[in-house]
């Protein structure tokens, strides 16, 4: 996959530095995921995947001035998120140390403005507003949606990562809630709130 070519294909708008961070990004994790396991995505092309994967609802999402990424782990989807949205202010929330302490390492080395690491679970982060919650591969549905209580009102939107076992979990918890499925070759982006 040429990352560039692909996206430019699908007209989604990045900023200008946008490439150069993912070089940056793709560099240290490389060098750091030989050492701490930072991720199973261990090849150039698997990453190239993984950030297309994480910057593809840039072609559909509203602008925001806040988002939270509930697990943020190795950067997916949220500091890839944050290169694509400059002026979005992107709360990175981490347990793990070894995964908290690379994204800070990134923070710091590209100098990101928009972006604050947490490293705690988002049960012991304290009650905050965010226009948009993501997360990619942390739980199901329902579950987000509690961990997230503290953390929206009504007009806050929610953009989870998904598999095909979506569609069993809107079934089984949010079909009360407006929603909407975007289908991707490899993935199914569950995007909720009012006013889609």
């Amino acid at each position: 996959m040429d990352l560039k070519t692909t996206l430019d294909n699908d007209n989604i708008t990045l900023p200008d530095d946008f490439f150069y961070n993912v070089q940056k990004y793709k560099e240290h994790l490389h060098k750091w995921n030989k050492i701490h396991n930072l991720t199973g995505a261990k090849n150039s092309q698997t990453v190239d995947e993984f950030i297309y994967d994480a910057i593809f609802p840039l072609s559909f999402l509203p602008e925001v001035s806040s988002l939270m990424d509930i697990g943020t782990g190795a950067g997916f989807p949220g500091m890839i998120l944050a290169f694509g949205l400059p002026n979005t202010h992107v709360t990175l929330v981490e347990p793990l140390s070894k995964r908290a302490s690379f994204l800070q390492f990134i923070k710091a080395d590209l100098e990101l403005k928009n972006v604050t690491v947490v490293k705690k679970r988002v049960e012991q982060m304290e009650p905050k507003i965010f226009d948009i919650i993501t997360s990619r591969a942390v739980t199901e549905t329902k579950m987000l949606l509690k961990l997230s209580e503290n953390f929206c009102n009504t007009d806050t939107k929610f953009l989870f990562y998904k598999g095909e076992k979506v569609f069993d979990e809107v079934k089984d918890g949010v079909q009360n809630m407006q929603h909407k499925i975007i289908e991707t070759k490899n993935r199914h982006y569950l995007l909720l709130g009012e006013m889609l």
